[in-house]
């Protein structure tokens, strides 16, 4: 068995029941997306990507007949959506990191979101998990209310990370708080105990990105207009 075979078949016990390898590599490498993402650099992106494709076979028990036989189509289709998403974040942090955009060297500067972006944010999570409701139930996803707003908040809560928002942490504390009982009672424990972590994460990081967001900038020295101006 190849390497690349070994990672798509190879099983530990933990707690008495079978859980793929793949499974806790992809949260890993999730965690290590995070890490970089508390520092605002540009690695996250592509290291969370990564994550997002192993994670993907794994929430599609039934389909790659995982140990896990649930398939929790919101979860996986998250998977998609944070791949695609992710694309626009390294996107957007490459452009912010190439134009020098925070001094520290950092590829964003934190804000807080203006009363209208919130105002927008609430309404994306209410839409987005009523429509993700009744196709995640039409499929036969396992939990489909709470599955429906783990996708929602989590599209939510990338999103506001690649647009710098100090909130999207609070979004990812929302998500890990429906999401540690859904994947305990489908028995996805290494996902449920790296929820866990993450809900413990966002409030460090939210803290750092917050302090970071009130931290005093260097202004920048306008561009002169004249020949006059630059010599002067």
């Amino acid at each position: 068995m190849g390497p690349l075979g070994w990672l798509l078949e190879a099983q530990v016990q933990i707690a008495g029941s079978p859980v793929l390898v793949r499974e806790i590599v992809g949260n890993v490498f999730g965690l290590a997306s995070a890490l970089l993402g508390l520092r605002r650099l540009v690695w996250a992106w592509p290291v969370g990507m990564i994550g997002n494709a192993l994670l993907f076979t794994v929430f599609l028990g039934g389909v790659f007949l995982t140990p896990q036989a649930h398939d929790l189509y919101g979860q996986a289709g998250r998977q998609v959506f944070f791949f695609a998403v992710s694309v626009y974040g390294w996107w957007r942090w490459s452009r912010n990191r190439r134009a020098g955009a925070d001094g520290e060297g950092a590829a964003v500067t934190p804000r807080w979101a203006t009363g209208r972006e919130r105002l927008g944010l609430l309404l994306a999570a209410v839409l987005g998990t009523a429509a993700a409701y009744p196709v995640l139930a039409a499929l036969g996803s396992w939990g489909p209310l709470p599955d429906a707003w783990i996708l929602t908040g989590s599209l939510l809560a990338t999103y506001g990370m690649a647009r710098g928002w100090v909130e999207f942490w609070l979004i990812w504390i929302a998500v890990d708080a429906v999401g540690v009982p859904l994947l305990l009672r489908g028995g996805f424990y290494p996902s449920a105990a790296m929820y866990l972590l993450y809900g413990a994460f966002c409030v460090w990081g939210m803290v750092a990105w917050w302090r970071s967001s009130r931290a005093p900038r260097p202004a920048s020295r306008p561009v002169p207009s004249t020949y006059s101006e630059v010599v002067a």
